[in-house]
């Protein structure tokens, strides 16, 4: 990993531009073939990108179910366990419309609405991950949308990943279909003849899913383009390096591509977490993309203060942050961009990747400087209403009409008055 003695810097600057390979012809390709032919172009794209042969895409409920009784009794107590923790913390979110009465027959509100039907991509095929079913369909659930549908790639037997179908099943998803890739995405955005059009797409995929979440946007609604995974990690001389260390490489373990960073005001520290890094590394399943992880976009930063630090934090607007200092709730006031901030010396990121409840996708590549973690905000719409009686627009209609005058728009003027010139003889 690098190290930087610096206080402050941008973001760009300390990472580059990210480097992503041009996908979107190839994808536009395959979401225009979806649109045209439906399920005959799903079969060949699983055919051809999956290396098994459908004769149809939705899991049956026996499945789901077998999976969730056949399943490790202790994952599934865990999994129903991070669920209701999840469930609990997202109901906090809820919220409900209001009505606003005046004086002299007026009335405005506001309604909040779930969404009807949304879809949720689910990384799948040589990589499983149960926790994005829970963080996903749960919010959605708890908004209240009618359906919520999951997508997600098969494996070369035309099987979904059991532990998949187990979190599918304690969540309470309504269909899953073993498709993958933009064409789920397109299969999702337009409808097929086997798979239900939806009123918004959420969940993280490779550069295909995210490029085919750009294009339909609009057609659909999507929750975020989310990039690789990151983690900043504010500490000082008194953190633990082994722990340090092992948070580092919880997101470096993720792509080859995500990035792992300290910010410290100690360079014995800084040191010490190398040191524990080359001792941990080779201990580790999938050392190989953690190692190119560090190498490509790890980073130790040396400041001359922990204030200048968190500082140096917010202007990275760092998916996850770790603040493992005393006192951490004096300095979450100073944090104004992250994703999601895990506080003190002993809240690991991975606690929040799985268990403690708040979601776990969160904006990427200093997004968290204007949007937010996905929440049951994402599944809700609002629609506001009028009512104005007789006597309460007559008594505005000159108004509207003079505005309306002002910006040269003559029939919204009328259409103020109108309802009054009978009764006054006026034509």
């Amino acid at each position: 990993m690098r190290k930087i003695k610096c206080n402050s810097i941008e973001r760009e600057k300390l990472f580059g531009r990210e480097a992503t390979a041009d996908v979107s012809e190839t994808v536009r390709e395959i979401v225009s073939s979806v649109e045209q032919n439906g399920d005959a172009a799903l079969f060949e794209y699983c055919r051809r990108f999956d290396g098994c042969s459908l004769s149809s895409f939705e899991v049956s409920r026996e499945e789901i179910d077998g999976a969730l009784a056949s399943a490790d009794p202790e994952f599934v107590a865990v999994l129903k366990e991070a669920a209701e923790n999840i469930c609990a913390f997202h109901e906090k979110q809820k919220r409900t419309g209001f009505i606003f009465a005046k004086d002299s027959g007026i009335v405005t509100g506001q309604r909040v609405i779930p969404l009807k039907r949304v879809g949720l991509y689910v990384p799948g095929g040589t990589a499983a991950y149960p926790s994005t079913v829970l963080m996903d369909s749960i919010p959605a659930k708890v908004a209240g949308c009618d359906e919520v549908v999951i997508v997600t790639p098969p494996n070369r037997e035309g099987k979904v990943s059991p532990a998949i179908l187990a979190a599918a099943a304690v969540a309470g998803v309504d269909r899953i279909f073993k498709v993958g890739g933009a064409q789920a995405v397109a299969a999702l955005a337009f409808g097929t003849e086997s798979i239900p059009k939806v009123d918004k797409i959420c969940g993280p995929g490779n550069a295909y899913v995210a490029e085919a979440k750009r294009q339909v946007y609009g057609l659909v609604d999507i929750d975020m383009i989310a990039g690789p995974s990151e983690i900043l990690i504010v500490a000082d001389g008194k953190s633990s390096p082994r722990a340090v260390a092992a948070d580092l490489l919880s997101q470096a373990e993720h792509d080859k591509n995500a990035s792992a960073v300290l910010v410290t005001d100690s360079e014995s520290l800084a040191d010490a977490v190398e040191l524990e890094l080359q001792r941990q590394l080779p201990l580790l399943a999938r050392r190989e993309i953690a190692e190119a992880s560090l190498n490509n976009r790890g980073l130790m930063l040396i400041c001359d203060s922990i204030e200048n630090a968190v500082k140096l934090a917010d202007e990275v607007a760092p998916e996850h942050l770790e603040l493992c200092l005393d006192e951490p709730f004096e300095w979450l006031g100073k944090v104004r961009n992250a994703g999601s901030v895990f506080l003190g010396r002993y809240c690991p990121e991975a606690i929040g990747d799985y268990f403690a409840g708040p979601n776990h996708t969160l904006p990427t590549g200093g997004t968290a400087r204007f949007s937010s973690p996905l929440s049951v905000d994402d599944f809700v719409k609002k629609s506001q209403y009028i009512y104005y009686s007789r006597d309460a627009l007559q008594k505005a209609s000159p108004k509207v009409a003079l505005f309306a005058e002002t910006e040269g728009l003559t029939a919204h003027a009328k259409s103020a008055t109108v309802r009054f010139e009978k009764e006054s003889g006026n034509r």
